[in-house]
């Protein structure tokens, strides 16, 4: 044991010792460079500055002053900076105590400014025999006390001895003339609805005022899908000449029944938000446009926010769109135009997660922690619901001005590809179609009775999810597999294939994800895949993904 401490010892006297070897070097390489130095540099000056010419001599001198320069301007610097430093810590604490006060000031002025609201919102007429109470906003935001009925009407404060006796009459209530306001507008006014105040969300109100009277249209529940896809697509023909092809229609409502989020891609000018802009006039429910700004961040940019100054909600349209959706029972639309100017997994974030929960029940949006009497009557607990009956549809373009769409929106979405524009036709006036969105959707879930997909395509499916795992890592994940279970059926209940229905699910949910792997391994593996697909599903089937591949391939 006694070895091993003398190891000990000697290692860590060593260490100890290197240390301060080293922490002299610098101490004595500090003096050699800055003090004592300056004699041999004095002494290789003189012994070139002697014999040289007068234009040398002028060079020296300006070396000299240059190096001397040099060291005097970093101390100077150094020096500054500790005398900052120091100076920043021993205000410290004063900051602190500064920043303190101007926050009780700023609360004080809200409780103040509160105060005078009170004040004003009494009736001036109601007080009898005592005149107008003057304009007292000034007062309260300088006057440290609290108004009472008797200071703010400027009456005579009464003697001693009659102090409970002098009584003034408001609004047909008698109280003493020293009463504090909020006593006399808790007298006054002894029942919550009775105050006069406004709704902090105008909009919303108005929507409750719109659908006070509202009278429901007589909608159509005997409409198959096939009638209601092709009908619209007719409808947005002769009346707002928008021209689709019927595969473009089908995957739209097909995309309906399986998410509550569609993105509308392609490139510009082949009717990306016209599409759903002439859907919504086709079910009489005219769609809300709202259009990302490359600023948008969070949830206040769709959402709006409330203002802690003003006691008010600032509204958006996409918040007023969402409320009156709960008073429809036809399918409303939201259009986010140019959805990915701005990252939609930061503004979008919240409505993402929201659709994704199992239960309606759980669709709700917190705008207020809690409920005021004025509130609107679709608001319960400062909570908004997002109706079953709404849709968001995003249209985007990928060009150097938008971001990339991330596989976290992706998933959740059905994309649908808008590269060509539809032939022109011409038909006979197609009237509007007035259908609930209940059933709308108990048309998707006859569809998945009618139309469910057969086990043949199963075991296709299955094939070619485990050469994608076993190839690329890629697999069919469980909101993918949902998404084709919901799409699918409906999209064969439209007038299409089963095949082309499946064909285009993986073709956009599961072989886009192509676009992230290794470029070089990606280009060398298509083929071989290309291959395989055209094996399992036949040389005529799943054009849409063998087309998307060889794209994939000549991109890179």
């Amino acid at each position: 044991m006694s070895e091993f401490l003398k190891l000990a010892y000697e290692l860590i006297a060593k260490v100890i010792y290197n240390i301060a070897e080293w922490i002299a070097s610098i101490f004595m390489g500090f003096v050699k460079v800055f003090i004592t130095g300056w004699v041999e540099y004095a002494a290789i000056f003189m012994t070139y500055f002697i014999p040289f010419s007068l234009p040398l001599k002028i060079l020296s001198i300006l070396l000299a002053v240059v190096l001397i320069a040099i060291p005097i301007l970093v101390g100077v610097i150094v020096v500054r900076k500790i005398i900052i430093h120091v100076k920043l810590r021993a205000t410290k604490d004063e900051n602190t105590t500064l920043y303190k006060e101007i926050g009780r000031l700023n609360r004080q002025v809200i409780s103040l400014v509160d105060e005078k609201n009170k004040i004003l919102a009494l009736k001036v007429n109601s007080m009898g025999g005592v005149g107008r109470i003057p304009y007292v906003g000034a007062s309260a935001l300088t006057e440290d006390t609290i108004p009472s009925l008797q200071n703010v009407t400027g009456q005579a404060p009464a003697a001693q001895g009659t102090a409970a006796s002098e009584m003034v009459n408001v609004e047909g209530v008698e109280v003493p003339a020293n009463t504090p306001v909020e006593k006399v507008l808790a007298v006054t006014t002894p029942n919550k609805s009775d105050k006069i105040t406004a709704s902090r969300f105008p909009k919303l109100t108005q929507v409750d005022e719109k659908y006070s009277g509202f009278v429901e249209p007589v909608y159509n529940d005997t409409i198959t899908l096939q009638e209601f896809a092709e009908n619209y697509r007719l409808f947005a023909a002769s009346e707002m000449h928008l021209y689709y092809t019927p595969e473009i229609v089908r995957r739209f409502v097909a995309g309906m029944a399986a998410s509550k989020l569609l993105i509308l891609e392609g490139i510009s000018g082949t009717g990306k938000t016209s599409l759903p802009y002439s859907f919504s006039r086709y079910l009489d429910n005219p769609a809300t446009m709202v259009s990302v700004q490359p600023s948008y961040r969070d949830r206040t940019e769709l959402l709006g926010y409330f203002n802690e100054f003003s006691k008010r909600f600032n509204e958006t349209e996409f918040l007023r769109a969402m409320y009156e959706a709960n008073y429809r029972k036809d399918p409303s639309f939201i259009v986010l135009d140019e959805m990915n100017l701005a990252r939609i997994e930061y503004y979008f974030a919240e409505m993402l997660s929201v659709l994704e929960m199992p239960s309606h029940d759980e669709w709700v949006i917190d705008l207020v922690p809690t409920q005021w009497d004025m509130d609107p009557k679709q608001l319960h607990g400062g909570k908004i619901l997002v109706s079953d009956s709404l849709w968001f549809v995003g249209t985007a373009n990928n060009d150097d001005s938008t971001f990339t769409i991330t596989d976290k929106v992706y998933d959740r979405a059905i994309p649908i590809e808008l590269n060509e524009r539809a032939e022109a036709f011409t038909c006979e006036p197609q009237p509007k179609c007035y259908v609930t969105s209940q059933h709308l959707e108990e048309m998707f879930e006859q569809a998945k009775i009618d139309h469910p997909i057969s086990q043949e395509t199963l075991e296709k499916m299955d094939k070619l999810d485990k050469y994608l795992q076993t190839r690329f890592k890629l697999a069919f994940g469980n909101r993918i597999i949902k998404q084709m279970y919901d799409f699918i059926p409906v999209y064969v209940a439209c007038g299409g294939t089963e095949l082309d229905g499946m064909d285009y699910i993986i073709a956009r949910k599961v072989l886009k994800k192509f676009e992230s792997m290794n470029v070089s391994f990606v280009r060398d593996e298509i083929k071989g895949l290309i291959v395989y697909i055209e094996k399992v599903f036949g040389r005529s089937n799943m054009a849409d993904s063998k087309a998307y591949l060889q794209r994939i391939q000549n991109l890179y």
